[in-house]
């Protein structure tokens, strides 16, 4: 152990028990020798990892679970590993023994990295002297861009703060250890600053002011202000830096198109990206072949050739390959498309390694609504309506279906619309796919209508651009930190803005250091400069402000933080185009119109029509300022903001993910990177000043799954705050999700969590997403009735907030009519797999 560990305590002023419990003598294994373990060392070692949390934790439990690891022989490495398994057994006792076990591990990487052991306090001066060799064998290594050692060196490594690696929790360092440090043959070469740092130096390659922004980006990233989307973080500053999330592509009718697409496929997973294709244009099953005067065995075999591809091509070798297909639900596929995801049937008819979702025009959602009936075309027979949406496609689907009666087409298929959405639940339930997204929002709100159509959304379900057969449209993402811009019980705009300023030229920078695959996602990327600034932490927000996700309060928060953020990225994209010049794209587009996301709004009203839409269209910030620089300077980017998942990100700077309501509070979490026990520090903290946190609570915690319903001694007050996903109407994480739309240029990742297994339930509720102008659905999560609780905080279609009431009358008519015939019947499995997306972020 370290032997000058005593003075190193002694220094920070810490006084211990001199009581020696050891029952008998064990000896180490160090630098090759055998020798007695000094019981005292071992203490005051775990002692100067808990410095500043001795209050909080307790240090003998800390050295009575690592001595029941310990044997004779043990190495040091394998010692320093039992304190690590020690405190994480102590995780779901309080949370803070996560911070424990995070110090424990930075002792091991400091190690690793350094090549020997490295106190905290000497930390400052090693880093900064490591940081110009860390730069030089990373080079020399063929791991970092040579560009790198052309920054002032010395300058950078004055400005790390060592101090900064004791934010970590353990899930973030460990994640960070495993799959983000650099590494040669397995050794990491890299310590968090250092990382921190080498994206910023990435990303700032083409600044004048290269160490003025490096810094700027460092101190952004490093302090957990901001963070860039997993791509960035592996690839910022190496040799090949493949920084971009997601791609979009539109797969073409023909045999060349089509094998064309997927190796793009192949390419861009090759290197960290996740992928979405819209399959709509390839022609059904039965579909004439000229060429060969044969029939189309339509777009399933493909897809299962896409599926095997994203198994075989990994995302950088750090994690699996994602796709998602997509395809219009007019499409003589549809049907078998929507099981792709099943269990049975013919497994080369299957796509278990794929997530499917469909595209869905307004006017298919209202024949449901009024029990009409919906014909099925090959794309082949229809070829518009694939470019086409609102009024116009309404009016060429309605122009096709009247030459079937003329005779003119010959392979459709009428079927109920109502039938097919109830097979879309009943698939959506069993299967949790496919998702569920919507043509004619996304479109008639695309600031970028003019110079094309979105075919699709990403992996994700958060990205909306456009795509064409010379375009892949990318997703360029980051979020930010909101929790960590909160003050007294509120935002802080001032922090906000600053945030946002550096982080939209964070991600634009991000367009223009790029490294392309395909050559279509180069001329997209740089044509239109898209980025997508999100968000995590939402939840966290609403606890620190004591605020039930199920409530009034916590949409009208949704609804003011995401005009802020939006206000703000809007703006800084103003600046960024005063400085560095327009997108080229960008005379036609909306922004270019004075139309801003929410006075899209409108149209999509115009559109559809009023009994179909029903938004607050409120606004608080002075937009008026906003429309005038836009005029004047226009924009750098054409879309700015997207909310990504931020499954990965979140879990590195310890926050709640995304929009995401708790999961539970007291969970195992299980990643790339193991299984962590998560506890909920905000109820564990308000349990501790109300006295309720004792063993008795972990035990109760643990038997109800995190859920707070059935735990007698918890306040009422208390149990709304915390209730968890499942506990919550998902009619409010719509309503949530709908506020947030009314700003966002793009879309967002929002999960629907039910707990009560319902045809009628899930009918509602996709129905209410429509209807309330969402964009796009995710994941459907759902649990088995065992764990549905009874205190399920509902919210009926009726409670929605500021819905009309002659709206609600006229919808609950139709919903009616709906149940009346004949319920949605669903054989379903549990969907209670919460594995989590990593590849947006």
């Amino acid at each position: 152990m370290i032997t000058n560990l005593n003075k190193e305590v002694s220094k920070q002023g810490i006084i211990f028990s001199n009581k020696n419990t050891i029952e008998k003598e064990i000896y180490i294994i160090k630098n090759n020798k055998s020798c007695l373990l000094d019981m005292k060392l071992l203490r005051n070692f775990i002692c100067s990892v808990c410095v500043g949390l001795e209050k909080e934790v307790n240090i003998n439990l800390i050295l009575s679970e690592t001595k029941k690891n310990l044997y004779n022989g043990i190495s040091i490495e394998e010692l320093h590993k039992s304190s690590i398994l020690a405190t994480r057994t102590l995780m779901e006792k309080d949370p803070v023994y996560s911070q424990v076990t995070a110090r424990l591990l930075m002792y091991c990487i400091r190690k690793e990295v350094f090549g020997r052991e490295i106190k905290q306090i000497d930390l400052s001066i090693k880093y900064k002297k490591y940081f110009l060799r860390f730069i030089n064998k990373g080079i020399n290594n063929k791991l970092l861009n040579p560009k790198l050692a052309e920054f002032n060196l010395p300058l950078l490594s004055n400005a790390l703060l060592p101090e900064r690696d004791l934010q970590f929790n353990y899930l973030g360092l460990k994640i960070l250890y495993d799959r983000y440090f650099l590494h040669i043959e397995d050794v990491r070469i890299e310590m968090p600053q250092f990382f921190f740092m080498r994206i910023a130096m990435g990303l700032s390659l083409n600044e004048d002011n290269r160490e003025e922004y490096a810094i700027k980006f460092y101190n952004l990233l490093s302090s957990f202000s901001f963070m860039c989307s997993t791509p960035t973080l592996f690839n910022s500053g190496t040799i090949r830096s493949q920084l971009s999330s997601c791609y979009l592509s539109t797969v073409p009718d023909n045999l060349y198109g089509i094998f064309e697409s997927i190796k793009e496929n192949a390419l861009l997973s090759k290197y960290a990206g996740g992928l979405g294709n819209d399959w709509t244009q390839v022609r059904s099953l039965g579909s004439l072949i000229k060429g060969t005067n044969g029939r189309s065995q339509g777009v399933i075999p493909f897809l299962k050739v896409v599926n095997d591809v994203a198994v075989a091509v990994n995302q950088g070798g750090k994690r699996k390959g994602a796709i998602c297909a997509y395809l219009e639900v007019w499409h003589m596929d549809i049907e078998e498309f929507i099981e792709l995801r099943k269990n049975t049937g013919d497994d080369r008819r299957r796509t278990h390694d794929m997530n499917i979702a469909i595209w869905v025009p307004d006017l298919f959602m209202k024949r449901v609504i009024k029990e009409g009936t919906w014909t099925l075309f090959s794309p082949y027979d229809v070829p518009d309506l694939h470019n086409k949406f609102g009024k116009e496609f309404e009016e060429s689907y309605l122009l096709y279906e009247n030459k079937i009666k003329l005779g003119k087409i010959k392979l459709f298929k009428e079927i109920s619309a109502l039938y097919l959405w109830r097979k879309i639940l009943s698939m959506l339930f069993e299967t949790g796919h496919p998702w569920i997204t919507f043509k004619d929002s996304c479109n008639i709100r695309s600031p970028q209508q003019h110079v094309g159509i979105i075919h699709s959304s990403n992996l994700c379900t958060e990205i909306t651009l456009n795509t064409s057969s010379n375009e892949i449209g990318v997703c360029n993402l980051g979020s930010i930190n909101l929790p960590l811009h909160m003050k007294n019980g509120k935002l802080n705009p001032i922090k906000l803005k600053k945030t946002i300023r550096i982080a939209m030229r964070m991600l634009d920078n991000v367009i223009d250091i790029n490294y392309y695959a395909v050559k279509k996602a180069k001329y997209s990327n740089l044509r239109h400069r898209p980025v997508g600034l999100g968000i995590m932490g939402f939840q966290d927000c609403l606890h620190i402000m004591k605020i039930p996700y199920a409530s009034k309060e916590a949409i009208k928060f949704a609804d003011r933080s995401m005009e802020m953020i939006c206000y703000y990225a809007y703006y800084a994209s103003t600046k960024l185009s005063e400085e560095k010049g327009r997108y080229s794209s960008y005379y036609g587009s909306l922004w270019d119109q004075g139309i801003l996301p929410q006075d899209s709004l409108k149209l999509l009203e115009k559109e559809r029509g009023s009994n179909y839409l029903k938004i607050n269209m409120s606004e608080s910030l002075n937009w008026k300022k906003l429309r005038n620089r836009i005029k004047k300077f226009g924009m750098r980017n054409s879309n700015c903001v997207a909310i990504a998942p931020t499954a990965t990100i979140s879990n590195i700077i310890g926050v709640s993910a995304s929009i995401e309501p708790t999961y539970r509070n007291l969970h195992v979490k299980s990643n790339l990177s193991g299984e962590f026990t998560e506890i909920n520090r905000y109820l564990v903290k308000e349990l501790k000043e109300k006295g309720l946190w004792d063993e008795s609570m972990i035990l109760n915690l643990k038997y109800f799954d995190g859920n707070l319903s059935e735990i007698s001694r918890i306040p009422d007050d208390l149990r709304k705050i915390y209730a968890t996903a499942f506990e919550i109407s998902p009619n409010w994480l719509i309503e949530a999700g709908s506020v947030r739309q009314k700003w966002i240029d793009q879309s967002q990742s929002l999960n629907i969590y039910i707990s009560n297994k319902s045809g009628k339930k899930l009918d509602e509720t996709y129905k209410l997403a429509w209807l309330r102008g969402l964009k796009t659905t995710y994941y459907l999560r759902s649990i088995s009735a065992t764990y549905s609780k009874k205190s399920t905080f509902e919210m009926s279609i009726s409670d929605s907030i500021n819905l009309d009431k002659t709206f609600i009358k006229e919808y609950n008519k139709d919903l009616q009519e709906v149940k009346n015939n004949k319920n949605c019947l669903i054989n379903s499995e549990e969907i209670d797999d919460i594995n989590e997306c990593e590849s947006c972020q």
